[in-house]
């Protein structure tokens, strides 16, 4: 720099415009960052929609295609006939309610769970549960459980049998008379009025 350029930097009034100037420029260094955060969230929630569209589309042409090849199969099973038709149509009939069963038996096990705060058992106790099945049935020590359930079967005497029937009068007993409550009547279900034509 030339001497004559020295001085002129160091007054004190091109001084407080370099500081004017520095201001300005940080001031629009941060809103330039702004915008450029603004736009970057901008493009990514333009692109999450845009996945989001793909997405559905995608599941939407593949859930008739789906439903065709399964209408396809359900189709040629049932084109067959004798009682192998006949099952099939059978366990075409019984899906439905398995179906909807299956969800109200797990929306009840989730909240009894819940409720009780129970916790499921620990991989060790699976592994020594499943091990010493195993293990019996290698030693068959299962079937020779069972050979002994039948010879205490066979060993039953009279007094412990009439001990078995009267629990099970009672059982019964107690279970007729629910019925009995809940249906309001003695035999049969109070049906709807019959209207005749």
């Amino acid at each position: 720099m030339s001497s004559l350029a020295r001085p002129m930097l160091r007054s004190p009034a091109l001084r407080v415009a370099a500081r004017r100037f520095e201001s300005t420029a940080a001031q629009k260094a941060t809103e330039n960052a702004k915008q450029a955060a603004s736009k970057a969230t901008e493009n990514a929630k333009l692109a999450a929609s845009r996945a989001q569209e793909g997405l559905s589309r995608v599941t939407t042409a593949a859930g008739p295609a789906i439903a065709g090849y399964a209408k396809g199969v359900a189709s040629t099973l049932g084109k067959v006939g004798g009682r192998t038709g006949k099952v099939i149509g059978f366990i075409e009939r019984q899906v439905p309610f398995v179906v909807y069963y299956s969800k109200v038996a797990l929306e009840l096990g989730k909240f009894v769970f819940h409720n009780q705060k129970m916790s499921p058992p620990n991989l060790a106790t699976f592994q020594n549960t499943y091990q010493s099945i195993i293990k019996s049935i290698q030693n068959r020590t299962i079937i020779q459980s069972s050979q002994n359930a039948i010879q205490q079967v066979r060993n039953i005497g009279p007094a412990q049998l009439a001990a078995g029937g009267v629990v099970a009068a009672e059982v019964l007993g107690f279970f007729t008379v629910g019925e009995i409550i809940g249906r309001f009547k003695l035999v049969g279900y109070r049906g709807e009025a019959s209207s005749h034509h």
